[in-house]
């Protein structure tokens, strides 16, 4: 015990030094990368607006809007928790982030569990009656389905359902100015998050019964799970208790990396559906090059990518002791 004790700590202090090493890599190109971008707020903001400005005035917004700080002084910005404040929304970032976040952890998060919880249990049956009809017919479909971007099935849903048979808004995440119980505000943010959601869980379910069938596949084939049918388990048991519990590691990976790049994972769709989360304050931060709006989200996401991976290690740990012991 003491041996593997010290076995250990290297390795777990080898992590530490590893992830945070990426997460400063993370910080300056959150800090560099935005400064690429062509053109600048000014011209982006005045060059299509009324307002004529002299030569002297560019050149004075100019210099205040593309002042460079330093990235010693970005990172002692970012220690205090400062995060700036926006060019174009003229709101403190941090207000304007957690504002947002709440939207698209609702979107993105129910989306996940809907999908990954459909897919697992589809996958797992399709993969327990192999070149059976549901399940030839099961993979063909989702194999059509997966081929199809969440762009195409966001506008095809938003046109049918919200522009022609309007069942649904087209737009938002509630009603605008609407007082309403708390109930009724439940049921306006559900029918708001209906057809944006409808489009995340048609992309994220076929990849993830194709992965929970394939991986079971495998599974099935094991010595343990034939060891189980030897015992007179029932089948139930022996599939989802024996089986499925070993094949359900690349789902867990693939449902914690979908949180992890939830900003861009749901940019395209929270546009097409103007679905105020972080997507969208991404989307308009960059057109009109709002870099401080830019540097603050692009950090965050990637820190949030470092912490999950760190959080699916626990998990994996818990799903299959193996991973714990192994040397």
């Amino acid at each position: 015990m003491i041996s593997n004790l010290r076995r250990s700590v290297p390795s777990r202090l080898g992590l530490v030094i590893t992830f945070g090493l990426a997460a400063l890599a993370m910080i300056y190109l959150s800090y560099s990368l935005p400064r690429l971008l062509p053109g600048d707020f000014v011209t982006t903001m005045y060059s299509s607006s009324n307002v004529t400005l002299t030569a002297e005035q560019e050149a004075a917004l100019r210099a205040y809007y593309t002042e460079e700080p330093g990235f010693g002084h970005y990172l002692v910005k970012l220690f205090r928790l400062d995060w700036g404040f926006s060019y174009a929304f003229l709101t403190p970032i941090s207000t304007l982030f957690f504002s947002a976040l709440p939207w698209t952890l609702l979107l993105l998060g129910t989306a996940n569990v809907i999908s990954m919880i459909i897919g697992f249990v589809s996958g797992v049956e399709a993969a327990w009656r192999p070149n059976s009809r549901l399940e030839k017919g099961m993979v063909g479909g989702m194999t059509i389905i997966e081929g199809i971007p969440e762009i195409s099935t966001g506008v095809i849903l938003l046109v049918v359902f919200a522009l022609k048979l309007q069942w649904f808004p087209a737009a938002g995440g509630e009603t605008a100015y609407a007082e309403l119980s708390l109930y009724a505000w439940f049921a306006d943010v559900g029918h708001h998050l209906a057809l944006p959601l409808a489009t995340l869980v048609l992309a994220y379910f076929p990849g993830n019964f194709l992965l929970t069938r394939n991986s079971m596949m495998m599974v099935i084939k094991a010595p343990f799970v034939t060891t189980a049918r030897a015992k007179g388990l029932c089948a139930r048991r022996v599939r989802y208790g024996h089986a499925a519990r070993n094949a359900l590691l690349p789902l867990v990976t693939r449902f914690g990396l979908r949180l992890a790049f939830m900003v861009t994972g749901a940019l395209v769709v929270e546009t097409i559906f103007s679905y105020p989360g972080l997507g969208t304050v991404l989307f308009n931060a960059i057109q009109v090059r709002d870099v401080p709006v830019i540097q603050a989200i692009v950090l965050v996401s990637s820190l949030m990518v470092l912490m999950i991976i760190l959080g699916l290690e626990v998990v994996y740990r818990m799903i299959d002791p193996r991973i714990a012991n192994a040397h």
